[in-house]
């Protein structure tokens, strides 16, 4: 397995895409569009050029195929030799899940977890692996973006602080600490993971947005919106995200037909059961000043 580049760039990308294709999971037809879509963005827009890609379309060979092991050492890529100034990005579409909690630092006693393809034979990485993997090397000065397009993917990193709006509407930060005092941040550097749904919630994947190509809810806003060049803060891109994922499951619920699907529709938005993209880092920063950039 090895990158595009040398792995002594200055942007370096690993970029998941996870159909499940004749597994043991339900298929995701849009995942692999989604890694497409990314690898795009990162290469017009922001000149990335070492960039690692895992999928499991026809047309990708054995060696990056995105099995448990392959994803756990394009992690370790990704951190390896990274120094100050370095901007890294980790992107995933597929599925997510959650297990029990076993070393007691989950409040809700849920570990969240990406499945990658092998998951049914190899199992899933939870987020303490991750956190482990890429959060915790991050040296000072480099900056690491992850993007999880999955379902139950809110705190998948276990990064101290999540941006919540109070009830006035303006964005705060709230702690989440490990209840076992375990401290889940960098080496110094800063990470900031963009999660397409909360903890408790399902995802969206699907052809409404596009009547051509299927694709993930909050990949396809998070990339419309950067491409257009609509918004420059953080808490703009996760506002522009969140209202248009809103309008898309209105959409949704009107032509897919019955009242009695109209009214599921609308309890799910009211139980907060409906996909809301989430922020979250491993320190503070003003989101309604700081500038979005890769």
């Amino acid at each position: 397995m090895s990158p595009s580049s040398s792995s002594a760039g200055k942007k370096r990308a690993v970029i998941c895409g996870i159909s499940y294709k004749g597994y043991n999971k339900e298929e995701i037809e849009g995942s692999v569009n989604d890694a497409i879509f990314m690898k795009y963005l990162l290469e017009n827009k922001y000149n990335f050029s070492d960039i690692l890609m895992l999928t499991d379309d026809e047309k990708n060979s054995m060696n990056n195929i995105p099995t448990k092991m392959n994803i756990l050492n394009a992690m370790e890529w990704l951190v390896k030799d990274c120094q100050q100034g370095d901007s890294l990005v980790f992107y995933y579409s597929g599925h997510g899940s959650q297990k029990k909690d076993m070393d007691g630092d989950e409040i809700d006693g849920f570990d969240e977890t990406l499945c990658p393809l092998d998951y049914f034979t190899n199992g899933m990485i939870t987020d303490d692996v991750i956190n482990e993997t890429i959060v915790r090397p991050l040296p000072s000065g480099a900056m690491l973006h992850v993007i999880i397009e999955s379902s139950h993917s809110g705190t998948v990193l276990d990064l101290p602080f999540l941006c919540k709006m109070n009830r006035k509407g303006f964005y705060h930060w709230e702690g989440h600490r490990s209840l076992n005092g375990v401290w889940k941040g960098s080496l110094g550097g800063d990470v900031i993971l963009f999660s397409s749904s909360q903890d408790h919630q399902e995802n969206i994947e699907t052809k409404e947005i596009s009547k051509k190509i299927a694709a993930g809810g909050m990949t396809y806003y998070f990339i419309k919106a950067l491409e257009k060049g609509d918004v420059k803060t953080y808490v703009e891109l996760l506002n522009f995200m969140q209202s248009e994922i809103i309008k898309l499951e209105k959409k949704m619920d009107r032509n897919h037909g019955s009242r009695m699907v109209r009214v599921m529709g609308k309890l799910k938005r009211f139980l907060g059961k409906n996909q809301v993209p989430q922020l979250s880092s491993n320190r503070r920063f003003d989101v309604y000043e700081k500038a979005f950039s890769f």
